[in-house]
């Protein structure tokens, strides 16, 4: 436990001092198309996930990377962690999150996240919000981006389940785009609001996509709810003593197109 907290502090401090400078050299990435500002911010998360390796011994395995679409989607993930909201970044092809418009205010991280071109909500319009997402979402799909979305909103403690908000379901509904599950183990290892970061390997599991066609949103959130639920069960522990080798792992690297 010791080692484990002595490790976390060297991975934060480390956080701490390059996270405010790259904040800053993001804001000069303005100008550029935000294809090319995910470029430079993606830098960041690259270097985060490498410390984490380096430093707290946290790796990760892929298991479904074959799922992966070649157009983009829209990736429906369980929440459980800070890990996923980078890992998913280095899965997937280049990508724009719904996020809550908060986020943008937290001094540098917010100053960043901003030049992803993400969608920002505020979750209290109702029916207006899921309007902007369709909205936004449309328009972020046709420049050839992914979209990533949280249906639970927040972080998710294992072993239980949040409501699964509908914007995703809505948003592939009216876009037809295909939807994506994503299920994992993250939480058991670096835990909700948890400043310990415990070493291991966590499953990433890619779920088949799903075609919205002649679904209303109602039945593909159930759908998709329904398949990450039993898979974060299935995958549970994996990565632990005694669960390693049971599934073939993808080197903690970019997916390129001829891997999918």
């Amino acid at each position: 436990m010791i080692l484990n907290t002595l490790r976390a502090t060297i991975y934060t401090l480390l956080q701490i001092i390059i996270t405010p400078p790259y904040a800053l050299i993001t804001l000069f990435c303005f100008p550029l198309s935000p294809h090319h500002r995910y470029k430079v911010t993606y830098g960041w998360t690259r270097l985060m996930l490498f410390l984490l390796k380096v430093v707290c011994g946290l790796h990760y395995r892929v298991i479904g990377a074959e799922n992966i679409p070649d157009r983009p989607s829209i990736v429906l993930s369980k929440h459980q962690s800070a890990w996923e909201t980078l890992a998913l970044q280095q899965i997937f092809p280049p990508q724009v999150w719904v996020l809550k418009k908060e986020l943008l205010r937290i001094p540098f991280f917010g100053w960043g996240l901003a030049m992803t071109n993400p969608i920002a909500i505020d979750r209290s319009s109702g029916k207006a919000a899921l309007q902007q997402i369709v909205e936004q979402g449309r328009e972020r799909l046709e420049q050839n981006f992914w979209i990533v979305i949280f249906p639970e909103g927040t972080r998710i403690s294992p072993g239980k389940t949040g409501k699964y908000h509908i914007g995703g379901a809505w948003l592939a509904t009216h876009t037809g785009a295909l939807v994506v599950p994503v299920a994992h183990n993250a939480g058991e290892f670096w835990g909700k609001n948890s400043f310990v970061k415990y070493p291991g390997k966590i499953t990433v599991s890619i779920g088949k996509p799903i075609d919205p066609t002649g679904m209303e949103p109602g039945e593909l959130n159930e759908r998709v709810k329904a398949w990450i639920e039993a898979e974060v069960s299935r995958i549970s522990c994996f990565g632990k003593k005694g669960y390693d080798g049971q599934f073939v792992s993808i080197p903690n690297e970019p997916l390129k197109d001829t891997e999918k």
